[in-house]
């Protein structure tokens, strides 16, 4: 739908988007989500990421080690048709908060690869 962070957050302006809802895959493949106000998104998080607790989610990190970063993927950004309120979703990918090399226990980074 979109190409770049700009089409995405001017879209999200112009068409009055209330929610963000943020999805990524687990190890396992079950989709995760959490939605984010849409005020809140904008150019940081295209370009910092949003940081989420990596051993809340089951397969990833350790509770020592558990700092990682979702960033979004504007192409695959589309309307929800079933939300009440205006909800925009989008496809995250997990990076390494440190490094920001794609996290190897993300199934889009290992997709990714196997196409590559």
């Amino acid at each position: 739908m979109f190409s770049n962070a700009e089409e995405v957050l001017k879209y999200v302006k112009a068409e009055g988007i209330e929610f963000i809802d943020v999805r990524f895959i687990d190890l396992p493949g079950v989709m995760q989500h959490f939605n984010m106000p849409a005020i809140s998104f904008d150019e940081s998080v295209f370009e910092d990421g949003l940081m989420f607790d990596g051993s809340s989610i089951r397969g990833f990190q350790a509770i020592h080690e558990s700092d990682m970063k979702l960033i979004p993927d504007p192409a695959t950004a589309y309307l929800d048709p079933f939300r009440k309120a205006k909800t925009l979703v989008m496809n995250f990918s997990i990076r390494d908060p440190f490094t920001n090399e794609p996290y190897g226990r993300d199934p889009r980074s290992v997709a990714a690869n196997a196409e590559a």
